[in-house]
């Protein structure tokens, strides 16, 4: 699409790429309605994280939290416990503080703004434009990376600008914001993808310089380590550690005890594989008589299940459930 578009060729955009969203959205439970609670929930989860991933959290989630009073109410134990699995807990504990704020400080009610958004803890730009524009209609353009792939191709760029903000906005439609800001990130997730985009399907690709992939970097290569733990029972009760409360990640969340290393000459109960960004962890679990420490504590499976774990530490226990009721 040329720099310098009429606004002809810019409300043809627009109308081809709102057809193309109402035709083929994906049907998510987030987008049943505009009710700002459920839009904003959905977008803390979906950062850094895919939608596939969130579907399941998001109705566990909701059900136990269904607005934002019983957020506000919940202890944060709680709330960490219904997020364990998805990850950047300090997602979960600024929107649990930006909950207590809404319904101290404004009555309960949401910030109909970006701008006002953006005052609340653990909200970015993006998120506050995407809530403000999905939920209230306001006329602002959200930028993630799927929109920043959209756009770099569309004009051709073969890395992001600092004019990728103002672009999205002279793009955006200021009629259907919301629907518009969704369409732009649906296109970059289910068409124009990252790798091998499905261009012959792209109902803006008229509007495309660069229709393809751009030459992409070497990406560095993933780190491997292994981790070993510790499976410690006692008369039908698995033994959990707490990590400190000023820990630098997932402070105060619960873990099966680490190993140093591996005991000698024992065979593991189970190897699973774990990923975090860069690295792909082996992960090697015992069983083992094991000492308690003061910061550890025994729990049944009925209390392990609602307790704030660390998503390894539930995958390792969901995976040995029969040894560790």
């Amino acid at each position: 699409m040329p720099v310098n578009r009429s606004e002809a060729e810019l409300s043809r955009f627009r109308r081809d790429l709102l057809a193309w969203y109402d035709a083929h959205r994906r049907d998510l439970p987030w987008r049943k309605d505009s009710n700002p609670y459920r839009v904003w929930v959905s977008e803390i989860m979906l950062q850094q994280t895919r939608v596939a991933a969130v579907l399941g959290h998001y109705a566990r989630f909701m059900k136990r939290f269904p607005n934002v009073a019983v957020l506000a109410r919940a202890r944060e134990q709680s709330v960490l416990a219904a997020w364990s699995g998805l990850g950047y807990y300090h997602r979960a504990r600024r929107m649990h503080q930006a909950a207590k704020k809404i319904v101290r400080d404004r009555g309960g009610r949401f910030p109909a703004s970006a701008e006002e958004w953006m005052e609340l803890p653990g909200i970015g730009r993006y998120t506050a434009a995407a809530i403000a524009s999905i939920a209230f209609g306001e006329a602002v353009a959200a930028v993630d990376g799927n929109v920043v792939r959209v756009i770099g191709r569309l004009d051709g760029a073969t890395k992001g600008t600092g004019s990728t903000n103002s672009r999205a906005q002279e793009l955006l439609d200021r009629s259907r914001p919301g629907d518009f800001n969704q369409a732009m990130m649906e296109l970059g997730a289910t068409v124009c993808t990252p790798r091998a985009p499905k261009c012959l399907l792209c109902p803006v690709r008229p509007w495309c310089r660069t229709r393809g992939e751009h030459p992409k970097c070497a990406q560095p290569a993933r780190k491997s380590k292994q981790l070993c733990y510790a499976l410690v029972q006692k008369r039908g009760s698995v033994m959990l550690v707490q990590r400190s409360s000023n820990a630098r990640l997932m402070a105060g969340m619960w873990e099966l005890p680490q190993l140093r290393e591996p005991p000698e000459r024992r065979q593991p109960l189970a190897r699973l594989r774990h990923s975090i960004t860069d690295t792909d962890y082996q992960i090697l679990v015992f069983q083992s008589a094991g000492l308690e420490t003061p910061n550890s504590r025994w729990f049944t499976g009925n209390q392990w299940k609602n307790l704030a774990l660390t998503g390894l530490a539930r995958k390792i226990l969901g995976t040995l459930a029969t040894y560790a009721h």
